[in-house]
């Protein structure tokens, strides 16, 4: 399932993808065997709390986006934003490895309930989900991301893998004022 490349900004990241990472490809999660065994596992895991894992969540594995049912419903400009996210996990995966990065996202501290490793990489993941936002729908659009961002965190979606939102709430605020200043400063 590979999308031709088009126009405007998506066209250009998925070409910046696929020149950084020339085995980059798009898959379906529901045509892996092995994305429909991770859900099931998933759903187990956290006893039936993450159960759109097929559906809604975009998963990198292997240095392929593996994308959900929503993917088709979405515009080129959210595709874009979820891109910019995904690519920081390409670059995670280039800089750790496969097996170092599968390592740090399950098991630093422990793989449900606080899962410091799994945390850290999405922070970088999310800190250019919430600046891709604010580049394209503009920075009220950016803060409205941070309930859903703190709601993932603290929730089953990603096996409660920071179950404090304070510090949650913090990063984001901080990640949010770093872009006003910037902001600021370019006026």
């Amino acid at each position: 399932m590979q999308p031709r490349d088009p126009g405007g900004p998506l066209g250009r990241i998925l070409s910046d993808i696929r020149r950084e990472f020339p085995t980059f490809e798009i898959r379906r999660k529901r045509d892996s065997a092995l994305q429909r065994a991770l859900a099931v596992a998933l759903a187990a895991v956290t006893l039936g709390g993450q159960r759109s894992y097929l559906t809604h969540y975009h998963t990198v594995l292997f240095g392929k986006l593996y994308v959900p049912d929503a993917w088709d419903r979405m515009d080129e400009l959210a595709r874009y934003v979820l891109l910019r996210h995904e690519r920081v996990h390409l670059r995670q995966r280039a800089r750790m490895g496969d097996l170092a990065m599968g390592l740090v996202y399950l098991l630093p501290i422990l793989p449900v309930l606080l899962a410091w490793g799994r945390a850290r990489l999405e922070w970088e993941a999310y800190l250019e989900t919430i600046r891709a936002t604010a580049e394209v729908y503009g920075l009220d659009a950016a803060r409205a991301l941070e309930d859903e961002i703190v709601r993932r965190y603290v929730g089953p979606d990603y096996g409660w893998m920071w179950p404090f939102p304070a510090v949650i709430r913090r990063w984001f605020r901080e990640a949010v004022a770093d872009l006003e200043a910037g902001a600021s400063a370019r006026h």
